[in-house]
């Protein structure tokens, strides 16, 4: 939620604040050492767990699940602005590794977890509230026994691309 507040001192414009609010992280990362990659994931899209308290912060979500593939939804605000008037290349970043991460996820058995090694991101057009919200579409490239490749676009409603990734993930046992 975004409101509009008094000026600040020496500040001509009202401030704007966002508030939010987030579940407890415990909950869904103790459900996810139980179930292979995908059930977890797609119970998260169910709403079975709390959303993760980046995604409450940032204003994404998971909008598909498929062995190998998740796509993210972000909605576009102008509290994710760098200075210069256009969504930060840190939030595109994220959203992009989020997205990577999970379609990697989906493809893990029941007791593996991941992490990214490596994330790369070319930012291919300045992302602005004239375009509400955007999709983060990520599909798994390798899955090996300790690492795991991923490739992701960012991409508007009519299909502009804003910015593509890839990751390496290493593969390795949740209990450990």
């Amino acid at each position: 939620m975004t409101e509009l507040m008094k000026p600040d001192r020496g500040s001509p414009e009202p401030l704007r604040r966002r508030v939010v609010e987030w579940g407890d992280p415990a909950i869904p990362a103790r459900a996810a050492a139980g179930l292979a990659g995908v059930d977890f994931l797609r119970a998260m899209v169910r709403g079975e767990f709390p959303k993760p308290p980046v995604a409450a912060l940032l204003g994404m979500r998971i909008t598909s699940v498929e062995p190998g593939r998740v796509v993210f939804e972000l909605d576009v605000g102008e509290h994710l602005y760098n200075p210069i008037g256009s969504v930060h290349g840190g939030i595109i970043s994220t959203v992009l590794d989020s997205a990577m991460g999970c379609a990697v996820h989906s493809h893990l058995p029941r007791g593996q977890a991941y992490t990214t090694l490596e994330l790369k991101v070319n930012f291919d057009r300045a992302l602005t509230v004239a375009v509400p919200v955007v999709r983060a579409e990520a599909d798994i490239v390798t899955s090996g026994r300790r690492v795991a490749t991923a490739v992701g676009r960012l991409v508007g409603p009519d299909g502009t691309l804003y910015a593509h990734a890839s990751t390496t993930c290493l593969v390795f046992d949740a209990r450990s």
